[in-house]
């Protein structure tokens, strides 16, 4: 008997992950997807709507603007921060208690008083498809979805963090585990719904959800030796475990490799001489060790030779077994005029 019992506990682990209908395990820095599950299927994704209502209230307004509590908040239910009509908030501390409490009365403030209520959803979904969120669609700031609804991927929702987690204000607030303020009216405390940040060390922001319909999502980012990966899923019964679980075993097996270097990248091609052939970003990408074999480098360049200096003239495709994995831009400038911004630059220094 204690044989089977232990049996069964060590396959607890290999399994833990079955929980979630859906799931993505996704490389930061390069959008590689190194684990999946229904990555593509589209479903409900309740409160990790916030990350998008965040992401468009920090990009289009200032932080520090005062917004005072109005009749919008009548419309929503749930999960709230609770605040009254006549309370004065600024932007920040809505955004707070957005991404810590999951209020859905900030949520409907926010969009309301900002872009306005119509402008802002239509800005949720062009942001969407600006970052190639293409099976996602957003009726509402929120994520409630009785009248509304939100529907997304967990493919797509990694693409939203990954771009989220670049923003300095945004990683300010999601990872921040409590949240004080007084207003004109209140004093209120916020602890993070996030139990992914006290529980695991090596978290560093995310967002949960739940709905009846949606079951429970989560939507998070850790960081550990350098290495940064994000776990979304969607209706998993034990979200906090299958993260951490996730998280440990990914970053067990890979390792961070610098593909691209800016400052030695070097094309000699003959179209080309009078030009200096440029890229203005590293590229780091995890991998396990036995894949370098499979990485190929190809160089596409534009074949004409009138082109103004400064410009995009092509691009270096970074393929894994033969699926691309990055396109990034090449750039041309005149040699004598990389020569003369240098001599500027040294110039500048010298005085």
């Amino acid at each position: 008997m204690k044989k089977i019992i232990l049996f069964l506990f060590l396959l607890i682990p290999l399994n833990i992950y079955a929980s979630a209908a859906s799931y993505v395990v996704m490389d930061a820095d390069s959008g590689r997807v190194i684990a999946s599950l229904n990555k593509d299927n589209k479903m409900l994704i309740a409160s990790t709507t916030k990350i998008m209502t965040a992401i468009i209230a920090i990009e289009n307004m200032d932080t520090s603007l005062e917004i005072e509590v109005g009749d919008e908040i009548d419309k929503v239910y749930g999960s709230m921060i609770y605040v009254k009509k006549g309370e004065k908030l600024t932007l920040e501390s809505l955004l707070y208690g957005l991404m810590l409490r999951s209020g859905n009365d900030a949520a409907m403030i926010i969009a309301t008083n900002t872009l306005g209520y119509d402008k802002f959803i239509e800005a949720m979904n062009n942001k969407a498809k600006e970052l190639k969120m293409y099976n996602t669609t957003f009726e509402n700031p929120h994520g409630l979805d009785d009248d509304t609804k939100n529907y997304s991927t967990a493919y797509d929702l990694a693409l939203l963090i990954k771009y989220a987690m670049k923003n300095p204000e945004f990683i300010k607030i999601t990872n921040t585990k409590k949240y004080k303020l007084t207003t004109n009216l209140n004093t209120h405390i916020w602890y993070n719904k996030n139990q992914l940040l006290t529980s695991y060390k090596y978290a560093t922001g995310g967002k949960i959800g739940y709905t009846k319909k949606s079951g429970h999502i989560f939507v998070s980012s850790a960081t550990k030796d350098d290495k940064n990966l994000i776990v979304v899923s969607l209706k998993d019964t034990d979200r906090f475990n299958t993260h951490e679980y996730l998280y440990e075993k990914y970053f067990n097996e890979y390792n961070k490799y610098q593909i691209l270097d800016k400052y030695t990248f070097f094309v000699n091609e003959k179209n080309y001489n009078k030009y200096h052939l440029y890229i203005k970003n590293d590229f780091n990408m995890l991998m396990k060790e036995n894949e370098i074999k499979d990485l190929v480098l190809e160089i596409n360049l534009i074949k004409n030779k009138k082109i103004k200096s400064e410009t995009e003239v092509g691009y270096i495709s970074i393929k894994l077994k033969n699926k691309i994995i990055h396109n990034e831009p090449i750039y041309a400038i005149e040699k004598e005029s990389k020569i003369k911004k240098i001599k500027s630059i040294l110039f500048f220094w010298k005085k």
